[in-house]
């Protein structure tokens, strides 16, 4: 930590144990002169500390009544792993407060960064990239996630009001597993109660959440994450798909993950191990087929289609496509 960063903490520490301090006597402390001392109040007041002039003979500087705020003391390794969470939180759509706190709090803490540390972390964000583009924000609620985590820790009942994907509005009562982040967006698994089935909710789509009196008993099984998944596996779509691949859980779930599709084995016995070639069953709920047959064939392992019969057509005619592509390269001489 640099000295006047140091020096700066050491000023919020005497501010904080009370009463006015001069000028004179906080230039005495920090062994630092009285501009340096009014330059080192305003970086505090630029981190919204929130430091008072008290004018007059015995003038100077003090913290508002009733406020304090523990020093917060970060190693250069800290401080560049903060910053870089933030950056990574935001880049992943993973904020759980409108995207101005995030950048506020980036810029608090690169304010008192030393040169040769701020340096660094300019370094590395310019030789940084992403593999994708981030997607529409969709931000929780801060009041609405902590109550959910409440209710997911006490196991208590939480009432919700919740707008679906079609814009209908709803209240629920949820027994709530726990909260999820996956691929960008927050989600919440756990018991409807009122129609006693299983639900995965987007939090950004819950409007209020309220603790109820009561408690519940977490279901032994899957573990909220698994149920996410499981639940994007089986919503409603407008084709249903059954495959048996002849492979490793590894080689399916390779083209195939728990997201999209769920794997059981083919057979009574078989398959226990999930390292064993065998033939396993493979359920999918999608909305278009003409990317299945890519991925198939990208699989390279055997496999039959059970349902529907429109993807055997399409697997049928890349199969009949590549094989006119394969005998064209025979046939014709290269230019």
């Amino acid at each position: 930590m640099s000295r006047p960063t140091g020096r700066v903490l050491t000023l919020l520490e005497l501010l904080q144990s009370g009463g006015t301090r001069t000028v004179a006597e906080l230039a005495d402390r920090l062994g630092v002169d009285g501009r340096t001392v009014r330059r080192y109040v305003h970086q505090l007041i630029d981190l919204d500390v929130p430091v008072e002039s008290v004018r007059g003979r015995h003038g100077g500087y003090r913290l508002a009544p009733g406020y304090r705020l523990p020093p917060l003391m970060l190693s250069d390794d800290e401080a560049l792993a903060v910053l870089l969470g933030l950056i990574a939180g935001r880049r992943a759509g993973l904020t759980v407060a409108e995207r101005t706190a995030s950048e506020t709090a980036s810029a608090k803490i690169r304010r008192v960064l030393p040169r040769h540390l701020a340096h660094r972390l300019d370094t590395l964000l310019e030789s940084l990239a992403f593999t994708d583009r981030p997607g529409e924000s969709a931000t929780p609620d801060t009041g609405v996630l902590l109550t959910l985590a409440d209710a997911v820790r006490h196991r208590r009942p939480v009432s919700i009001r919740y707008t679906d994907g079609h814009g209908r509005r709803s209240e629920r009562t949820l027994h709530a597993y726990g909260i999820v982040a996956h691929a960008g967006r927050w989600y919440v698994t756990g018991t409807d109660a009122g129609i006693g089935e299983d639900r995965t909710l987007r939090l950004d789509r819950i409007a209020d959440a309220r603790t109820l009196p009561g408690s519940f008993e977490a279901p032994a099984g899957p573990g909220p994450a698994q149920r996410v998944l499981s639940g994007f596996a089986t919503a409603e779509y407008r084709y249903e798909v059954t495959l048996r691949i002849h492979g490793t859980v590894e080689q399916i779930r390779a083209h195939l993950p728990a997201a999209v599709a769920r794997l059981a084995e083919h057979g009574p016995g078989e398959g226990e191990d999930p390292a064993a070639e065998c033939w396993r069953r493979v359920d999918l709920r999608v909305e278009r087929l003409d990317w299945l047959p890519g991925v198939l064939a990208a699989l390279d392992r055997p496999f039959t289609i059970e349902r529907p019969p429109a993807l055997r057509d399409l697997v049928s005619a890349l199969a009949d496509r590549l094989a006119s592509h394969a005998h064209r390269a025979d046939t014709d001489p290269p230019p």
